[in-house]
C-alpha cells in the first residue's frame, strides 16, 4: 500500500539534497532523497454515524478534522 494520506493526498517525495552553492563546489555526494509525509494510523469516531473508522492520515490532516469536523472532512474526502 503507497505511503499517502487518505484525506489530503499528501505521499511520497523525491527531491535534491544540496543547495545550488553547494552543488558547485567538489565537495557534492549527489544523489537523491526521499521525504517521507508524517502519517498516522487513527480511528476517528463520526458521530452522525455512531461508528469508528480507521484511516491513515497525516498530521496536516488530523488539524483539518479538528477544525471541520469529522463528518465533513471524511465525506468531502469521499471516505464515507
Amino acid at each position: 500500500m503507497a505511503k499517502q494520506c487518505d484525506i489530503t493526498g499528501k505521499k511520497t517525495q523525491i527531491g535534491g539534497r544540496y543547495s545550488n552553492r553547494t552543488r558547485a563546489t567538489q565537495f557534492n555526494p549527489g544523489g537523491k532523497t526521499t521525504r517521507q509525509p508524517n502519517l498516522q494510523k487513527k480511528r476517528i469516531f463520526v458521530p452522525e454515524l455512531g461508528k469508528t473508522i480507521i484511516v491513515k492520515v497525516s498530521t496536516a490532516a488530523l488539524r483539518t478534522i479538528a477544525k471541520n469536523g469529522a463528518y465533513a472532512t471524511l465525506k468531502k474526502a469521499k471516505l464515507i
